[in-house]
């Protein structure tokens, strides 16, 4: 596939307090907002996704690779891969298995992620390819998948229902969905304390330390906080044909992580 770059990384606010205060989700212009968000992002994200996590992120990284049950010699496809963290993940996972591992395929919307995830990966125990792509039409043959993921990234999708059915459609049958996405504690007590940092904190902490001014940590606890619950996440799959869909919460609920199976073939 050709490598289409972005719009230039964003010097001015791409979310504004304005556009902020309504749903973003429901922005027609959410896509190219997303691309242009992440593409002024890319070079400190992984800083951020540490510190801003402390340090949990990878922990929940390998819980969805645990939860995907791999078996050597499977292929994954983890879209909205940017920097590759899980991409890696499962990398290590499928190396752990046998000589014929398997090998991951990750895909994102946004170019400027995807020379950070190659430069992570030279040494992947696994054959890892990156490449630019869009959730909601993937640019790989049906039946093509054994697993496949997105870590924090379905919310972003401009329809999560038609990206979730094109998971299904590359997948082959008895292949896996893992979703990581996440949420919000159930515990009152959790969950204030966890707002309180969410909302006003970490949007300020964390764009000091990308010097970001696209608005990128203000968009992201008000895209959690409208997206769909864990039982609209549960539906959303239950609708696009998977079966024996889990979830499993993690860290108190601050993420969680999903599983579904595509049906075998009659």
């Amino acid at each position: 596939m050709a490598q289409v770059t972005t719009e230039q990384p964003a010097t001015d606010p791409v979310w504004t307090d304005a556009q902020l205060a309504a749903n973003p989700h429901l922005a027609d212009d959410k896509a190219s907002r997303v691309q242009r968000m992440f593409a002024a992002i890319a070079p400190s994200y992984d800083l951020n996704n540490r510190v801003h996590s402390l340090g949990r992120d990878q922990a929940w990284r390998r819980a969805a690779v645990k939860m995907a049950g791999l078996k050597g010699g499977e292929t994954v496809v983890d879209v909205a891969c940017g920097t590759g963290d899980l991409s890696l993940a499962f990398a290590e996972g499928l190396g752990r298995q046998r000589a014929d591992a398997g090998r991951v395929i990750g895909i994102d919307f946004t170019y400027e992620m995807l020379p950070i995830a190659r430069r992570k990966s030279k040494s992947a125990a696994v054959p890892t390819d990156y490449q630019q792509g869009d959730a909601m039409a993937l640019p790989l043959p049906d039946g093509c998948a054994d697993v496949v993921s997105i870590a924090f990234g379905i919310r972003n999708v401009a329809d999560p229902a038609t990206a979730m059915s094109e998971f299904v459609r590359v997948l082959k049958p008895g292949g896996r969905v893992i979703v990581l996405e996440f949420s919000l504690p159930t515990n009152p007590v959790m969950r204030a304390g966890y707002n309180f940092y969410f909302r006003h904190v970490m949007p300020r902490t964390a764009a000091l330390v990308a010097r970001d001014r696209s608005g990128a940590y203000k968009y992201l606890p008000k895209s959690v906080s409208t997206f769909i619950d864990r039982a609209g996440m549960v539906k959303l799959m239950g609708d696009a044909g998977l079966i024996q869909i889990e979830h499993k919460a993690l860290t108190f609920g601050i993420a969680v992580c999903y599983r579904g199976v595509k049906p075998a073939a009659d």
